[in-house]
């Protein structure tokens, strides 16, 4: 198939590109934003403990256990892309994201099935687990390579995705909440974005079946061994990745349990709590262009330590102030503040992660650096977060695991100027 030349992947074609890798992002990233929104109904009806607190645990846990697949995922589909093509990752990653929603949609409860509903639930999780490994990295390296010289702006699209999918899933969660009665957001309400999520799927699949392969990956030599070349040779530059991921992925998965949060210790209505995120969306989907652009300019590492040093001193006082005035009003400006700091980050992070590695390897090292981080931050940032504040007492417990995730990207990236010589 005949490869599109940089100097020509733009306009429509450039949006073609845009949408055929943010698509599958997109649609991982609603599907792991709608379980995290509804974790508190999914914990009645899937993991019924008889205290609300444990099946809330048990259901975050769930959502931390399918993050063990990532690291497999990574390691598997990732050698593929760099082995078959960034084409072949991305549409087996598709196929495999909407099989297990597809299970999640339609499976019945524990009142109907019994013990077997959890267990099914943990395994289509784990599935969509190993499928999301490798669409980060084939989806980034996919969007950098067709552009090198705006790597930063085309990559951040992946960014922009996950904040249209958080607005979707936010909308759904604010619609269903304020016009379902409890009983019937339990019948069925909750299943809706999941077929919602699953109807896109035949179409990112379709449209990426049709996408030319990356002039960059056609033009380089490959390997056989992406794996071993990778901890061969790139061990110092994996660790400086999975570093600067850290701060990304907590700070995204924090957004993610700020509807439970909001319910759970500020005693805010779901309708208010899913508004107040939909914010946190739109600045995600309208500004992350926007900063991968300036760090196309300005250079990476500069945008993002501004905003892990913001985050570092102001989460802190911006959860006591939340805590001591809880309120629709209150909410909303932390999340404003939170979200464009999160995006100044986050919208950068993908062009950093796309130049630490060579092309041969791209794929194996990003998808490895993000999804170790994501698993061990991410992933169980929600349960983690919950346990912090159940251990310690105080409701500003997530600022605590906010500024230790941002003490570690900010030396992440201080060793990437240093070492890698990123500006």
């Amino acid at each position: 198939m005949t490869a599109i030349p940089p100097a020509v992947a733009t306009g429509s074609r450039s949006w073609r590109l845009i949408v055929a890798a943010s698509i599958g992002n997109a649609l991982e990233w609603f599907d792991l934003v709608v379980y995290g929104f509804f974790a508190v109904v999914i914990s009645r009806l899937f993991f019924p403990a008889g205290n609300d607190t444990v099946s809330l645990l048990l259901t975050l846990g769930t959502f931390g256990v399918s993050f063990f697949m990532r690291p497999l995922g990574a390691i598997v589909l990732g050698a593929y892309a760099d082995m078959r093509g960034r084409k072949a990752a991305l549409t087996l990653s598709i196929l495999l994201m909407m099989v297990g929603t597809f299970v999640i949609a339609v499976l019945p409860g524990y009142a109907s099935i019994g013990v077997a509903a959890p267990i099914v639930l943990v395994l289509a999780r784990l599935v969509q687990g190993f499928s999301a490994g490798g669409e980060f990295g084939s989806a980034t390296a996919f969007l950098a390579e067709h552009v090198p010289a705006r790597r930063g702006f085309y990559a951040s699209w992946q960014i922009a995705s996950q904040g249209l999918t958080t607005l979707l899933a936010a909308t759904f969660g604010t619609f269903l909440s304020g016009a379902l009665t409890p009983q019937q957001m339990d019948a069925w309400g909750w299943r809706v974005p999941f077929v919602f999520g699953l109807l896109i799927g035949p179409v990112a699949w379709y449209i990426r079946s049709r996408l030319d392969e990356t002039p960059e990956f056609l033009s380089a030599e490959t390997t056989r061994t992406p794996l071993r070349d990778t901890f061969a040779a790139q061990k110092v530059r994996l660790l400086i990745a999975m570093g600067a991921v850290v701060l990304g992925t907590v700070a995204t998965y924090l957004v993610l349990f700020m509807p439970t949060y909001g319910v759970k210790q500020l005693g805010l209505s779901p309708s208010v709590s899913f508004a107040a995120i939909m914010l946190v969306g739109v600045i995600q989907l309208v500004l992350a262009p926007v900063f991968g652009h300036f760090s196309d300019i300005h250079g990476r590492t500069r945008l993002m330590l501004v905003s892990a040093v913001l985050l570092f001193v102001l989460i802190l006082p911006g959860f006591a102030w939340l805590v001591a005035h809880p309120g629709f009003g209150t909410l909303l400006v932390i999340e404003a503040v939170f979200g464009l700091l999160m995006t100044g980050y986050f919208a950068s992070l993908p062009g950093l992660l796309s130049e630490i590695f060579p092309v041969q390897t791209r794929t194996t090292g990003m998808s490895l650096a993000y999804n170790v981080a994501v698993t061990i931050f991410g992933g169980f940032g929600p349960f983690i977060i919950a346990w912090l504040i159940r251990a310690t007492g105080t409701k500003v417990a997530p600022a605590f695991y906010v500024m230790l995730a941002a003490a570690l990207s900010i030396a992440a990236l201080i060793a990437a100027r240093r070492k890698l010589q990123f500006r």
